[in-house]
């Protein structure tokens, strides 16, 4: 028996996988509500996985490959569904990884944001990073923050991205999609460039490297508001993540940009939802005269406690909103306790509520 690439990916539209991977020595294995189910079949050869590469990967790409040990790239199957693909080589045979891009774009409440984060996105200046570990749903999170924008505000939206995923029509904004390797050679390029394009908003796909992270932060320094992604977890955390970026000499005038720069973080992880499917918990930090203090003392350790005392500011950490998941039946208890930031913590919560609930 030999797989199809088409055959493979109609499974995963119509099985509503999120990702479809394709390895030697196991048979394709779809990840469906994040739980990986191998396809019904043979084991693949390492010229099966050659072949299925083939099928969807250009001549170009596949001598990245070769050079490289893999490439990313994004990809249309037919009108049915787009995916972001990563190939590799492991143990010197091919491999693939393909994440299906949904096509309808959430709006910010399917997401599950409060309404004070439309307020975020009014904001005429200044650095807004979406963060969580990969497969969290930052991409996600990003088109649907662009999307509202487009239809609800008027300017020139620039996203930078690698590779593009979701396409945006141009509706109340004009909005330009630039893909790293493409259309550009690199994040940093692109957004120096962009700042000579009349932008309004810069969206950032990833703050990978030193210097894309100066120019995105320069970039907020000088009237654009600025989206961008990285794979941290929680607010403080990200902030520091950007501090360690950069030279110990440079760190204290980092740390005053930052400072005033920072407009909010969005941290974001994905759970198993009760009854099927995903949901999103997220930690919302937004930018007060205390926390810019705590990024120019270099005290960002306190932020998690600003944040759990800045609800009037619409801000919620990771473990409360864990906690309102479980309390409105969409996530179980094991579930806060594994994804959240403090587990000790959580554990006693929780058990402080099902005491509670053996009482009544």
């Amino acid at each position: 028996m030999s797989y199809e690439m088409n055959d493979l990916l109609t499974l995963v539209v119509e099985e509503g996988a999120s990702d479809l991977h394709i390895q030697v020595g196991q048979s394709p294995t779809l990840r469906l509500h994040g739980e990986m189910i191998p396809v019904d079949g043979p084991n693949l050869e390492a010229d099966d996985t050659e072949a299925l590469v083939m099928a969807i990967t250009s001549e170009e790409r596949l001598q990245e490959v070769k050079s490289s040990g893999g490439c990313d790239f994004g990809f249309s199957f037919m009108d049915r569904a787009r995916f972001r693909v990563s190939v590799l080589k492991a143990r010197g045979k091919f491999g693939v990884v393909l994440r299906q891009i949904p096509t309808d774009l959430f709006s910010l409440e399917d997401i599950g944001f409060p309404n004070m984060v439309k307020d975020l996105l009014k904001r005429p200046r200044g650095l807004i990073l979406v963060t969580g570990p990969t497969g969290s749903g930052k991409s996600t999170t990003l088109a649907s923050m662009i999307n509202y924008m487009n239809e609800n505000h008027d300017g020139h939206i620039i996203t930078i991205e690698d590779p593009i995923e979701y396409y945006h029509d141009h509706k109340k904004c004009i909005v330009t999609q630039r893909e790293v390797g493409v259309d550009v050679s690199s994040f940093a390029d692109a957004i120096r460039g962009a700042l000579r394009q009349d932008p309004d908003t810069i969206v950032v796909g990833e703050m990978r490297d030193l210097e894309t992270i100066e120019a995105a932060v320069s970039a907020a320094e000088t009237g654009h508001l600025v989206f961008a992604t990285l794979h941290t977890t929680g607010a403080a955390r990200t902030v520091d993540r950007i501090l360690d970026a950069f030279p110990d000499t440079t760190k204290d005038q980092i740390r005053t940009q930052l400072s005033s720069s920072i407009v909010a973080v969005i941290s974001q992880v994905l759970c198993p939802r009760v009854g099927g499917g995903r949901v999103a918990a997220f930690e919302i930090m937004v930018n007060t005269t205390s926390i810019a203090a705590l990024v120019r003392d270099n005290k960002t350790y306190r932020i998690a406690s600003e944040i759990q005392t800045g609800a009037n500011y619409g801000m919620i950490s990771l473990d409360q909103h864990l906690l309102s998941l479980y309390n409105r039946d969409l996530i179980r208890a094991e579930t806060a306790f594994e994804k959240a930031q403090n587990p000790d913590e959580m554990r006693e919560k929780l058990a402080q509520m099902a005491a509670k609930l053996q009482m009544v």
